[in-house]
């Protein structure tokens, strides 16, 4: 996108590979400002700050964070404590997650000699990789615009009502939300965005209103509660917004305030829209409200507000009364039964689990991690604590206290299912079981499944998969010593399956 008439990326590697520049969004509109990240804590402080924000720039400016580490110290200690300092920063934003694993995957495997040169090399692959498919969303998203102006009949521009800043400052270039806005605009569709100011960083009022600016996009900036009001009038025609984390079953996670911006298009009949890259999707996540972690920011972002003085000096100045406290949740959750659609780089869906899944490539297959089970103490049943293993809710009989047979599934396995889904949103873990009636009941639950590999009949894995996955089995856990066999047959039947 353009800034003063130069096309360039919110985050552009030096020549020297020793840095990265980016655009310090905290004093934009006033003042453009760039800086340069020259270490790990560069870049945290980077991402914490919010001199750079929108979850694929995080994303990407973490994965740099590591490189720039690297290069300091390239062994395993120092890859793992600088993938703990960068997911750190922001919990909520997934692509923080995904980006980091993404390095980890890429970078651990490698003897510590040559880390760094690839650090750098697969930093700037995820960057062109998000530029690519923030344009594709643009794509997507643009069809549903023509379609939009088409039921206006020629009557004036079409008029789109977003929230925060999902354009291109919020991701490498393009961005999500307001990509499809680019191309529209640009391929000369009549188009006028209302732009929430969205309290209490005034993201829109400082970032989507000036790249929109830059741009050329008509645009009117309006008070967080007015687009209630302009729904109730007829002059929004479609909404769409970003997300930073949307769940397995479509909920989506955005900035404060998006949830009002969704009742009110529902009440008024206007469609809701939410661009995502599809590595925003969590599986791992069913009930954005009840699993994503709310970041709380410090309460200074709202009693406080910063602008320009009439002598043209950056100053900032109290609105609340001394002493009253203050409350600061960064994001709300929008459920699915209040989003239009899904717009993608794969495409358009509806906002579910099986709208997702239909836009899973061929080499995709289902979203499946393989993780290794966790033993509870001997004699731990279904009383027993769950264990977090990355995206895996585990739970397991040691293995002195017999397999759940046919008898004791109904009785031990089943509630423990139904107690992981009411409590986390996961399933349970089954270990050590024999026989036919352990997939059949499998298949009548709603859990995350493991198989103890060292049962005989179990040890043809392609019947494993075909005979869950087919079943609505979506994650399967292996104990440690089957993994390497278990990793091959996976791959083998669904493409790309991430085994940790």
């Amino acid at each position: 996108m353009r800034v003063g008439g130069v096309q360039r990326r919110t985050i552009e590697p030096r020549a020297d590979k020793r840095a990265v520049e980016v655009i310090d969004q905290t004093l934009l509109p006033h003042a453009f400002v760039t800086r340069e990240l020259r270490t790990l804590e560069d870049a945290a402080h980077a991402i914490r700050s919010m001199q750079v924000r929108g979850a694929p720039l995080i994303g990407v400016t973490a994965a740099y964070g590591v490189a720039l580490q690297l290069r300091e110290d390239p062994s395993d200690a120092s890859l793992a404590s600088a993938c703990e300092r960068l997911l750190a920063t922001r919990p909520t934003a997934v692509n923080l997650g995904w980006a980091l694993e993404a390095m980890r995957a890429c970078l651990a495997p490698l003897p510590p000699e040559a880390r760094a040169p690839r650090a750098w090399t697969r930093a700037g692959e995820l960057a062109d990789e998000d530029v690519a498919l923030c344009r594709a969303i643009g794509e997507h998203g643009a069809r549903l615009f023509e379609q939009a102006y088409a039921r206006r009949e020629g009557q004036g521009a079409l008029q789109i009502l977003t929230h925060c800043n999902a354009g291109w400052l919020a991701t490498v270039d393009w961005g999500t939300a307001l990509a499809p806005v680019y191309l529209a605009h640009e391929r000369g569709l009549p188009l006028h965005v209302w732009v929430d100011e969205t309290r209490p960083r005034n993201q829109g009022a400082s970032l989507t209103a000036w790249e929109l600016l830059q741009h050329g996009v008509p645009h009117t900036v309006v008070a967080d509660n007015a687009g209630g009001h302009l729904m109730q009038r007829g002059r929004v025609d479609l909404c769409i917004t970003g997300t930073d984390r949307t769940t397995a079953r479509g909920d989506v996670c955005n900035k404060i305030g998006t949830y009002l911006k969704a009742l009110a298009a529902r009440d008024n009949g206007v469609p809701f829209y939410v661009a995502l890259p599809y590595s925003t999707i969590d599986w791992s996540i069913e009930d954005g409200i009840a699993e994503i972690p709310i970041e709380e920011r410090d309460g200074r972002e709202l009693s406080h507000v910063a602008g320009r003085s009439a002598s043209g000096e950056r100053v900032e100045v109290a609105i609340l009364p001394e002493g009253s406290p203050v409350g600061n949740p960064a994001f709300d959750v929008t459920p699915a039964g209040l989003v239009s659609a899904l717009v993608t780089e794969r495409g358009t869906c509806p906002a579910s689990r099986e709208g997702l899944l239909s836009l899973n490539n061929e080499n995709d297959g289902i979203p499946v991690t393989l993780g290794y089970t966790h033993r509870l103490p001997q004699g731990g049943r279904s009383d027993g604590d769950p264990v977090r293993t990355r995206d895996l809710w585990a739970f397991c009989e040691s293995q002195e206290t017999a397999s759940v047979g046919p008898d004791m599934f109904d009785e031990f396995i089943r509630p423990y299912d139904q107690r992981l889904l009411n409590e986390f949103g996961g399933g349970a873990i089954h270990f050590c079981g024999k026989g036919d009636h352990y997939i059949e009941r499998m298949s009548q639950t709603r859990g995350l499944y493991a198989i103890n590999m060292s049962q005989p009949e179990y040890n043809d894995m392609e019947v494993i998969f075909r005979n869950t996955v087919d079943k609505g089995v979506k994650l399967i856990g292996l104990p440690r010593d089957a993994a390497d066999e278990a990793h091959h047959a996976a791959r083998d039947l669904h493409g790309n399956v991430h085994c940790s």
